[in-house]
């Protein structure tokens, strides 16, 4: 969302944020503008599966799209994978770009130290500069769309988010607050008996556990103790209204 709204603002004019969470359960999504811009994470080196499901069922009255991921620790075939389903939909030209970020799948890789925190915050502060200059100039490129090993790892993954939910577990901690299910982008989270109550449309993006403020929200090796992240310059209200405008 940071490098959304960073590129939003440097480009300017009538640019405007959409919550894809949203979107994607519209009966008819059409895209007509200048150009398109997707924002995305690298979910084990794939699309979000809702980001995949979005874009091959939009209809495109644009000429100019551009693809960019942010990612932690690599960004694998994701860009690979937005390619192939973009070269279908018979754009004019297509812009392709990475954006560095902090790792924050605590489940696998664990927080990061304060020093990786700053200087990948840096790292994504320039890139996202780069990537708002390069489709200003409307840039164009392309990747490489053969990444085997992304494409099992990816797939495995999908496999993988449709029971993932199931293992969240919610500690005596929780307060009832409802947080958690505001911040979930594609409203996977409902809150009964003061107690959140996952569902299969989970992305498995890890928000609830980054933000719960009472830290009741556990996965794997997540726990009460195990540090979290947010980006500095993200609100969680900023987070509430864009998934529920």
């Amino acid at each position: 969302m940071w490098s959304a709204k960073k590129i939003a603002a440097i480009i300017g004019g009538q640019c405007e944020l959409f919550n894809i969470g949203i979107e994607a359960g519209k009966s008819e999504i059409i895209l007509e503008a200048d150009a398109v811009i997707f924002i995305f994470p690298s979910y084990a080196y794939g699309l979000p599966l809702i980001v995949s499901r979005f874009v091959k069922s939009a209809v495109f009255k644009s000429q100019y799209a551009a693809a960019i991921v942010t990612y932690g620790t690599s960004p694998g075939g994701t860009l690979a994978e937005i390619s192939r389903i973009l070269k279908k939909k018979k754009i004019a030209s297509s812009f392709f770009f990475r954006i560095p970020s902090v790792e924050n799948y605590l489940a696998i890789f664990g927080p990061q130290t304060a020093k990786t925190i700053e200087r990948r915050l840096v790292m994504q502060r320039e890139a996202t500069e780069e990537a708002a200059r390069c489709i200003m100039e409307r840039r164009t490129n392309r990747v490489n769309t053969f990444r085997p090993l992304s494409s099992v790892v990816s797939f495995l993954f999908s496999f993988g988010v449709k029971v993932f939910y199931r293992h969240y577990r919610v500690t005596g901690g929780c307060d009832g607050c409802g947080l958690c299910g505001k911040v979930c982008p594609v409203s996977a989270i409902a809150v009964r008996n003061k107690r959140p109550v996952f569902s299969g449309r989970c992305e498995h993006c890890q928000a609830c556990v980054n933000l719960c403020p009472a830290r009741a929200i556990h996965f794997l090796r997540v726990n009460s103790k195990t540090p979290v992240y947010c980006h500095p310059e993200i609100s969680v209200d900023e987070l509430s209204r864009l998934n529920h405008c």
